[in-house]
């Protein structure tokens, strides 16, 4: 990948990139197809990933990350996505969905204790919004925080949550006022290890299957007040907040995934003989690679874009909902066409598990579902556009 006219980088960003590059596929590329197919969590290689500093790339050093910007979180995480977004997907979680959150809406006594460890890459940390019968519709939520002096009993059953069976710390919605719907939704941080809390099923996924995913199922779980992040009732607004930033490591998940597929593609194209010819030389598969190349460039200015819409908000405070949302619709649809079209370059090889084509097919699909799917970007996007 070259530096754009419109976003060139500095040394430090190129040096991030270049480290993130050298350890995927140094550290995940010999082991992704292992992990896929075991479907069992790469610890140790997640231990090396926050040991080098991306697990929290933009959490300062005094909480135990990198201290460094959004658009350096980008460009590694395309790189660890590029081998394998199943390990991604936990360096966009333990960044996005739970360090971002703690860092805007904590106190510095949580800062302290739920983002060190996770930052620092000694502990691993997680999300948890959706529910059997509550995903884009956040508020229907059935799960229920009681206050009991000073604690809050948390009961209910949380679905989907990624890094979910090994995660030792969690940030978790739940209802404290019903009446009160969007309004009534709470958010607190949840020690893994509270009696009351167990780890449900695991899911069995289309991809992504080495990133651990699964219920939580909380029985009266005893959590300090201390605990709660944000104020009663701020609970859907930390939520959403956090979810813009989520969407820009999506998307800069799903250009990985293109760029995969694109470069196994455009090698192939170059090899692949048939009717005397290399493959590539047929216009059918040249446009296919054209308009891969077309839409990940188109991409990469999006999530760019929107990397540089969320720096610029730790001082200006705007929101830039519209940028992530954007990069975040456009960057997974072109995951998708990007996998399709390596797949039908490939032929029959792309549909067999002896190359890694049809494993970014399926790794590619999740990115258009979580963290809104593309029906909600579009109504997110319409919305703002509309008024």
């Amino acid at each position: 990948m070259s530096d754009t006219a419109l976003f060139p980088l500095s040394d430090e960003h190129k040096m991030i990139r270049e480290a993130a590059r050298d350890f995927a596929q140094s550290e995940i590329v010999p082991v992704a197809a292992q992990f896929d197919e075991s479907g069992e969590f790469p610890k140790e290689t997640i231990k090396k990933m926050g040991a080098l500093g991306f697990m929290g790339i933009e959490v300062p050093e005094t909480y135990g990350g990198a201290g460094m910007d959004t658009l350096s979180y980008v460009l590694a995480l395309e790189e660890i996505c590029k081998a394998d977004a199943a390990h991604g997907v936990v360096m966009s979680v333990n960044n996005s969905l739970y360090c971002h959150g703690i860092l805007k809406f904590g106190t510095e006594e949580q800062k302290k204790k739920f983002i060190t460890p996770v930052a620092s890459g000694t502990a691993i940390g997680a999300y948890s919004l959706t529910e059997p019968m509550s995903g884009s519709d956040a508020s229907n939520m059935k799960s229920r925080a009681t206050r009991e002096g000073g604690f809050y009993l948390l009961n209910g059953t949380k679905s989907w949550v990624t890094s979910g069976p090994v995660a030792d710390y969690f940030v978790v919605f739940m209802m404290t006022d019903p009446a009160k719907k969007a309004k009534g939704i709470t958010a607190f941080l949840v020690d893994g290890k509270t009696p009351g809390l167990t780890r449900g099923k695991k899911e069995p996924k289309l991809g992504i299957r080495a990133s651990a995913t699964s219920e939580l199922i909380f029985d009266n779980c005893k959590v300090p007040v201390e605990n709660r992040l944000g104020e009663e009732g701020e609970g859907f607004k930390i939520a959403m907040t956090v979810l813009d930033v989520g969407r820009i490591g999506i998307a800069s998940q799903a250009l990985g995934i293109a760029e995969a597929a694109y470069e196994a593609s455009v090698a192939y194209a170059k090899e692949r003989e048939a009717f005397g010819q290399k493959i590539g030389e047929f216009q059918g598969i040249g446009f296919k690679i054209a308009d891969m190349k077309t839409r990940i460039e188109a991409a990469r200015l999006l999530i760019y874009n929107a990397a540089l819409a969320k720096e610029r908000s730790k001082t200006s405070g705007e929101r830039f909902t519209l940028q992530a949302s954007t990069a975040k619709l456009f960057a997974s649809e072109t995951a998708m066409f990007c996998a399709h079209a390596a797949v039908q370059i490939h032929g029959g090889m792309g549909y067999s598990r002896e190359l890694p084509v049809e494993r970014y097919f399926r790794d590619a699909k999740i990115t258009e579902i979580y963290e809104g799917t593309s029906e909600i970007q579009r109504l997110v996007i319409s919305r703002a556009e509309l008024g």
